[in-house]
């Protein structure tokens, strides 16, 4: 593949912000060229990272326990420093010894076309050599992990969300001395590892920023073109200031996050920008009253920010009294992305209150640009949601879209979103072969129900445990330093996040592959006991041989044929909100060991593919190994008409409704705006969703012929955008799976 080449004004003539953005977008579609290359398949967020200089770098290739090719791109010439006998490091003072000296060394970055400076190029977790320190044993809890296959989210790092405010406040230095105040007051061992890891940090990326202004003014000196020179001046000056004061204007802000967001992604994936428009307002309202910047310099900065920092945003929303947030800065934050036209994760939210113009303008951009940006937040939901958790609204109403499908408080709670997962078709398989190997009971759709819930809550207790496990040692296995420094309470307490550093501690648990456990509930009912079509035992043995042989490929299909999940009315509806209510109640009836709240939501983020893999077939008709449902959506093809308003419907009617989202995942053609009032009813079918009780909406404008092109030969639409499920990707950087699993809910959604 071929590069995108940009035409830039001659030298001497300043470039427009137009020009400058597509240049832009031209050296991130290279710099994802070279990804793929050497890199491969990217099956998740596009993360923005930057593969080092050839010179720099070292390509590693393994393979995985399971069999799977790893490529791991790493510094030539950093080797992280062991600290235990199995090769691998621990615990704060390693991790933070180990992240400062890759910092000390990471390459400089700089794009003379952008207003900021800076990007990541490795990840720190490939110098890690196992994910557990295997002193702290959990082998107590490995038959029920395994019988279940959990996601159990041991030793799996982030997905809470820091409060980036601390850090515009406080600056590099401020934080340095709140760590040193705090020494004085924490003075056993354990707090002066913790705060020497924190320190580490902290160095470390002053190191990285000053070097960085260094090069810029060392380019700028011999930099011919002179608005070139001027820019890398800039930068120099401003990232001379920010290593070790806090930004003052919006330019500086916006450069500050993007190094902050660079090292907590570097350091374990993490980081999210959260409330963008919130945080960037007071600099936004100073500079343009004072009248030192333009929204279309504002825009500029912005996507500088989001094309190296492609984390999650929410815009609008309520404050803490209720009040939406929404302001013009909003709609400058989504006209960035717009521009940009690449991976991004915004977020609008949707309620009573909120701004029914950002909303319009949400789906123009989507319309016009044919992608899945933005998505659309059911913000009304999830605060009331989170309040039946026993919190009041005003503390709900802070909670902050971060990640794929979730939400927290910034600096305030530890939650293990998108970590945790049960597979209902995995416990759905356990269930019915225990009630058919127990000969002293009559197999039936009641036992099998009597069956699936004691396995489920089997299922969810073996994951409360390990939840308590994990807050009990991940400080000393793998802190979240960088996350650390930008939380209230882990410099105070001398307590790593993960571990009784916040004040908040909510386990979230998702359940997977609703819709293939209610279908085959429903087929079991259907074909078994009203129809008596089949018997129990035959049912297994066409399970275990995968429906094999001309008869065994007719009883699927008639299995498959039982109306599904999602068709309206069905005993498939009313399986899949049963197996929904049951769930949510038995994740709400009680606490892990250890006191701490657990919260139930529906998704499955991108491992419909994986977590097919663990299941056998199932009654539905599924053939064994292939993907699950995704989320709480229905199965693909669930109607011949592929109605959304059924689908908006059936998802609706399954929510937990605990403030952990269920979402929709959603795909619509383009030529729906060609028809009068066309963006007013997927506005209306949006709002209706919500007023249902949805809780947020991945939406996709694809054109089908263009996505099934793309699918043949990726090669011819490298800058095609796809909202895969909470996160969106470049189409062309995803594997084949992943890729026909796009298309197949793309033809079976018509």
């Amino acid at each position: 593949m071929s590069s995108l080449v940009i035409e830039m004004p001659a030298e001497g003539i300043a470039p427009t912000y137009a020009e400058r953005l597509a240049a832009l977008r031209g050296e991130k579609m290279a710099q994802t060229q070279e990804k793929w290359a050497v890199i491969g398949a990217m099956d998740y967020d596009d993360w923005a990272l930057i593969l080092p200089p050839p010179d720099a770098r070292e390509v590693i290739q393994t393979i995985s326990a399971s069999g799977v090719p790893i490529v791991d791109v790493k510094m030539k010439g950093f080797a992280a420093e062991s600290n235990h006998p199995n090769g691998d490091f621990f615990g704060p003072v390693a991790f933070g010894r180990n992240f400062r000296r890759l910092l000390e060394m990471h390459p400089v970055y700089i794009d003379p076309n952008s207003s900021l400076a800076g990007g990541y190029m490795v990840n720190f977790g490939s110098y890690r050599k196992s994910g557990w320190n295997p002193d702290f044993d959990y082998s107590h809890l490995h038959a029920a992990q395994r019988l279940y296959k959990l996601h159990t989210g041991i030793g799996g790092a982030q997905h809470f969300c820091h409060d980036l405010q601390i850090g515009l406040d406080l600056g590099w230095r401020g934080l340095l001395d709140k760590i040193a105040y705090y020494r004085t007051v924490n003075t056993d061992a354990k707090a002066q590892e913790f705060y020497d890891g924190l320190t580490d940090v902290v160095l470390g990326m002053q190191s990285w920023i000053g070097r960085t202004a260094d090069a810029a003014a060392a380019r700028a000196e011999t930099e011919a073109d002179p608005f070139q020179a001027a820019n890398l001046r800039e930068i120099a000056a401003i990232n001379r200031r920010l290593v070790t004061e806090p930004p003052q204007t919006f330019r500086e802000a916006c450069q500050w996050m993007l190094w902050y967001q660079s090292a907590a992604r570097m350091y374990n994936g993490s980081g999210a920008l959260g409330r963008l428009d919130v945080l960037l307002q007071p600099y936004y309202e100073r500079e343009t009253a004072a009248g030192t910047l333009t929204d279309e310099e504002a825009i500029f900065h912005i996507a500088c920010l989001l094309v190296r920092a492609t984390d999650y945003i929410q815009l609008g929303g309520p404050d803490e009294t209720g009040r939406d947030v929404t302001t013009p800065l909003s709609y400058l934050i989504l006209e960035a992305g717009h521009r940009l036209k690449i991976p991004a994760n915004i977020g609008v939210c949707v309620g009573e209150t909120t701004d029914e113009g950002l909303l319009r303008r949400g789906l123009e951009v989507m319309f016009e640009d044919k992608t899945g940006i933005p998505k659309f937040l059911g913000v009304d939901n999830t605060v009331e949601g989170f309040a039946r958790n026993g919190y009041p609204l005003e503390l709900s109403r802070q909670r902050a879209y971060a990640g794929c499908h979730w939400l927290a408080l910034p600096g305030r709670e530890y939650t293990f979103n998108d970590m945790v997962k049960i597979n209902f078709a995995v416990v759905f398989d356990v269930a019915l072969r225990d009630m058919l190997a127990d000969s002293s009971v009559q197999p039936s759709v009641a036992e099998l129900w009597r069956r699936f819930e004691f396995h489920l809550r089997r299922a969810i207790d073996t994951l409360a445990q390990g939840f308590d496990f994990h807050i009990r040692h991940m400080h000393d296995v793998a802190p979240e330093l960088v996350l650390d420094l930008l939380c209230y309470g882990p410099i105070e307490r001398a307590r790593d996040a993960s571990s009784g550093g916040v004040d908040y501690y909510n386990c979230c648990v998702d359940g997977a592959a609703l819709a293939n456990a209610a279908d085959s509930f429903a087929a079991c009912e259907q074909r078994i006991e009203r129809e008596g079509r089949l018997t129990w035992a035959e049912l297994l043995a066409h399970l275990d041989a995968d429906w094999a042989g001309p008869e065994g490929e007719r009883v699927r299909l008639m299995m498959r044929s039982v109306p599904r999940f999602g068709s309206g009315g069905s005993l498939s509806d009313d399986h899949a909100q049963r197996l929904a209510d049951l769930f949510t109640r038995l994740v709400k009836e009680r606490r892990t060991p250890d006191g701490h709240q657990m919260v139930p939501g529906l998704f499955s983020w991108a491992m419909t593919i994986m977590m097919g893999k663990d299941a056998g077939a199932t009654p539905d008709g599924r053939h064994a190994g292939a993907p699950i449902a995704q989320g709480a959506n229905p199965m693909p093809g669930f109607r011949k008409d592929g109605a959304p308003t059924a689908l908006a419907a059936a998802v609706a009617a399954v929510q937990p409704g605990y403030g952990n989202t269920a979402p929709m995942q959603l795909d619509l053609d383009p030529g729906l705006t060609r028809d009068e009032g066309g963006l007013e009813k997927v506005a209306g079918l949006i709002r209706g969703h919500f007023a249902l009780g949805g809780t947020q909406i991945n939406l996709n404008v694809m054109d089908k012929e263009k996505v099934l092109e793309a699918n043949r030969d990726p090669s011819k639409y490298p800058d095609l955008v796809v909202r895969v499920t909470g996160f969106s990707a470049y189409f062309a950087s995803l594997s084949p799976e992943f890729r026909q699993m796009v298309v197949d809910r793309l033809i079976a959604e018509g």
